[in-house]
């Protein structure tokens, strides 16, 4: 196929800022580092392309009018058919560890990176997912499916909704180019956006191979774009090694209170900014279970759900590893990473599930309370979000005679009765040691507690839908999840347990 076009620069427009597509000019970012960080090529072609879904609140970023998302050159522009003004299309190198083996060299394998826009929060690097083989393919055929386009889309946009650090998805691009997984699927491209996509795998790639010099490049060229304050240090790699380990364990944190599992935290999937990054075969926890593994694919559990801060912790150490020769000894690198993680993921968690518990102030027993509030839902397998939810709607006191009554959003989510009662006895108690106040309080516990998270079987209806060529579920369920605190009372549905015909349902790599 022939290389993509590339789009007319125009004067932009007044308002928002750019509202032709034609405006929307790039530069380069990551395209200036050393040849030997990336390898240059253009985007294979899409045959056909069309529009399957797009988030305004992305466009919005990328300061593009959202009505642009239904202009008619919109499909073959975030297909890669053709490419913005200053777009230098690039494949990235890195390398890292799965499943807690040495990989050695991977890279984008299915990514075009074009470049970056100024953002109103600064720069925003745009990336197309599924856009052909590069160099780092490794014999596959560099695309993405439909089906795992779809759920990306929905669960980036999904997480920055519920405030989690996260990637952004602009667009999901369809065809009819057949694509052969387990089995024969439709290609689609998803557009990525986020300030960057460096990994913990791209530093641990130039200190497999000794190259201390393109491991200080590439050091230097995070902290001077992302974390200029961090040059006033005394040591400015051990700082950056010290912010990435507290920005690391703030995320997880958020990871584990809004119940997502990533399903693949190799260490080549994860963000140096402390980003959620590459939705493969993810999950929300649903009926609740500690073990629970969302990856079919994890045949050992290693990336069940409370591992993940293990595990965090873990690839802190192999990064802190890679940076060892621009920092010093290795015990220091331990100590830094030890000192920074586990109180970031400590304060982020408790403070997270004080606010799903609707508490304005810390006491020294709310540990207790909450572990005895994971030991009810881990005995219960209750619903995650639903029991959060229920708890949200109700009452400080209640007359034992009305217990029943009052508390069924709850009470009902458990055969064991009697040990939710016994828990709600104790978190009552909490909440009037600090005189709290019904309804200021449930406000508050509903601005933090979903009504709507990416169920599987929510995704999976949107793409069984999409691939008849009805692409309204996919529009449905990103209504709910851009305000998953909202009721959105005529698609109440998508906040339902999972029907029967879901009960089988797993995700895997291929994902």
């Amino acid at each position: 196929m022939a290389a993509p076009a590339v789009l007319t620069h125009m004067a932009l427009s007044p308002g928002i800022r750019f509202q032709r597509l034609d405006a929307l000019r790039l530069s380069a970012g990551f395209a200036r580092l050393p040849a030997a960080f990336h390898t240059r090529l253009p985007p294979t072609p899409l045959p056909a392309p069309y529009l399957v879904a797009g988030s305004a609140d992305a466009a919005v970023l990328l300061g593009l009018d959202p009505e642009l998302i239904d202009h008619p050159d919109f499909p073959a522009l975030f297909a890669g058919n053709c490419l913005p003004a200053g777009a230098e299309p690039l494949a990235a190198v890195y390398s890292g560890h799965q499943f807690g083996v040495w990989a050695g060299q991977l890279g984008d394998g299915r990514a075009h990176l074009l470049g970056e826009v100024e953002s109103a929060a600064g720069p925003l690097e745009i990336q197309l997912k599924g856009a052909g083989p590069t160099p780092y393919s490794r014999f596959a055929d560099g695309r993405a499916v439909l089906r795992s386009s779809i759920r990306e889309f929905l669960a980036s946009e999904a997480m920055a909704a519920l405030g989690v650090p996260t990637t952004r998805a602009l667009c999901v691009i369809g065809s009819a180019a057949p694509v052969q997984r387990e089995t024969r699927e439709t290609a689609a491209v998803v557009t990525r956006l986020a300030p960057s996509f460096v990994r913990f795998g791209s530093f641990e790639h130039w200190h497999a191979q000794d190259r201390t010099a393109e491991l200080r490049t590439l050091a230097d060229h995070v902290i001077d774009r992302f974390r200029p304050a961090l040059r006033e240090a005394a040591q400015p790699y051990a700082a950056f090694l010290t912010d990435v380990a507290r920005r690391t364990g703030e995320l997880i944190a958020h990871w584990q209170a809004v119940g997502f599992m990533h399903g693949v935290m190799n260490t080549d999937n994860m963000s140096i900014l402390g980003l959620t990054l590459d939705y493969g075969p993810f999950g929300f926890m649903e009926a609740f279970d500690a073990g629970h593994i969302c990856n079919h694919s994890d045949h050992t559990g290693r990336y069940q759900y409370r591992a993940q801060p293990r595990v965090a912790y873990w690839n802190l150490y192999v990064l802190g590893d890679a940076l060892s020769p621009l920092i010093g000894r290795p015990e220091l690198v331990k100590d830094l990473v030890d000192a920074a993680f586990p109180p970031a993921f400590e304060a982020t968690f408790m403070q997270s599930m004080r606010a799903k518990l609707g508490l304005a102030t810390a006491r020294e027993d709310d540990a207790e309370l909450i572990d005895a509030l994971f030991g009810l839902l881990q005995a219960g397998r209750a619903d995650y979000p639903l029991f959060f939810r229920g708890l949200s709607q109700l009452p400080g006191t209640v007359e034992p005679a009305a217990r029943g009554r009052v508390d069924a959003p709850v009470r009902d989510l458990f055969l064991d009765r009697p040990r939710c009662d016994a828990f709600l006895v104790r978190w009552r108690a909490r909440l009037a040691a600090e005189g709290s106040v019904d309804a200021e309080r449930q406000a508050a516990m509903r601005a933090v507690n979903p009504r709507y998270v990416l169920r599987n079987w929510v995704a999976e209806a949107a793409i069984r839908r999409a691939r008849e060529g009805d692409f309204g579920g996919v529009a449905e369920v990103l209504t709910c999840l851009r305000r998953p605190f909202d009721e959105h009372p005529w698609l109440a549905h998508y906040a339902a347990p999972p029907p029967d015909w879901a009960a089988g349902l797993s995700v895997s790599c291929s994902s």
